[in-house]
């Protein structure tokens, strides 16, 4: 899957419901139920709605047509944005590219007239709490129902 490519793919704007975009997703939901056991069931098109323009956006890096990475922004209130579906495949863990994934939504958000991203995540994904930490990003109180959530973040944009 890793390509002999010098550089990382590039992130393509594309529609939640593609067919990379499900690839993408179902990806994530796997490696999330590997993680933390969480069920998926039923949940891939759930925030497919808010990942569209012109309040959000959902990005897929392809690596010889094969995802290897996602991620998507929706508004979440006036000025704040929330990343979500964020994953990397393994074969790409270590080379940068979670960490340019992130700065690549956090240049959405901007775009988007956001001063504020927040995000949530798994207290098992622990590479991705130390990378969101590194980044700049400080715990902030629940700020939505997920109930698998049991860490929140936020940074000012």
């Amino acid at each position: 899957m890793r390509s002999a490519r010098p550089a990382a793919p590039p992130f393509t704007p594309v529609d939640p419901s593609s067919p990379e975009a499900l690839a993408a997703v179902g990806a994530y939901f796997a490696e999330i139920g590997r993680r933390f056991g969480y069920d998926a069931t039923g949940q891939a098109d759930r925030d497919a709605a808010h990942l569209v323009p012109p309040d959000g956006v959902f990005v897929v890096a392809l690596d010889g047509g094969a995802p290897v990475a996602c991620g998507g922004l929706q508004t979440i209130g006036d000025g704040v944005g929330e990343i979500k579906r964020m994953w990397v495949h393994d074969l790409w863990r270590g080379a940068g590219l979670g960490s340019r994934l992130l700065r690549h939504l956090e240049d959405e958000s901007r775009r988007l007239g956001h001063t504020v991203v927040r995000l949530d995540t798994n207290e098992s994904l622990t590479e991705a709490i130390g990378m969101y930490a590194r980044a700049g990003y400080a715990p902030v109180e629940r700020y939505n129902d997920n109930p698998w959530a049991t860490h929140f973040f936020e940074k000012r944009l």
